[in-house]
């Protein structure tokens, strides 16, 4: 594995965040006979996969259609990055992404915005409109992150009880440091491309 594609796999294994959904994951499936929380994990995943790969193919035709440029996805990217952090490292009751609401979850609130919320799909169009020759190792980024989420997934229960709260909470919060840095750069690289437009 390169460096460029193994750091694509990491920020987008921090932008999916499956330690911080792990406690979505749990109070999402509470109501759910146990038979089916494996398979509904399994289905939710599959859905925020083929959402990713759907941006990620026509996010740059998409954004010649409402003729946004590069730099405009990649400073919009970094700010949402930023707010997802910002709640990641100061967590409120709701939640990340607000409450959920009771029932089996379908598409919403795991698949998306949980899993393939507004930070991932900015990222993975700004990923392929970057470069898009190398389309197939973003996918592979994309598959690699996804395929790790999915196995934290299907192992939220066991990780919550073994780890507890506490260590589950710190794990968010540590991952939200490491992606404010990475939003940051991405705003900062935005307004470097902006400016060297106006030079």
């Amino acid at each position: 594995m390169n460096a460029e594609l193994f750091s694509s796999t990491i920020l987008l294994l921090l932008v999916l965040d499956p330690f911080g959904n792990l406690p979505l994951v749990v109070s999402s499936l509470a109501r759910v006979p146990a038979a089916r929380r494996l398979r509904i994990v399994l289905r939710e995943c599959l859905i925020a996969y083929l959402i990713l790969l759907a941006f990620m193919a026509g996010g740059h035709t998409f954004m010649q259609w409402l003729r946004l440029s590069d730099v405009s996805l990649s400073i919009a990217g970094g700010i949402i990055l930023f707010l997802i952090a910002l709640r990641m490292v100061f967590p409120s009751k709701e939640g990340v992404f607000g409450e959920v609401s009771g029932g089996e979850p379908f598409l919403v609130p795991l698949a998306v915005p949980a899993i393939a919320g507004p930070s991932a799909l900015a990222t993975v169009m700004l990923m392929a409109s970057k470069d898009p020759a190398r389309l197939g190792s973003w996918t592979l980024a994309v598959t690699i992150a996804m395929a790790v989420t999915t196995l934290i997934l299907l192992a939220a229960p066991r990780l919550q009880a073994a780890l507890g709260e506490r260590a589950v909470s710190a794990l968010e919060r540590l991952m939200g440091l490491v992606l404010t840095a990475l939003a940051v750069e991405m705003l900062l690289n935005g307004v470097r491309s902006f400016v060297a437009q106006l030079s």
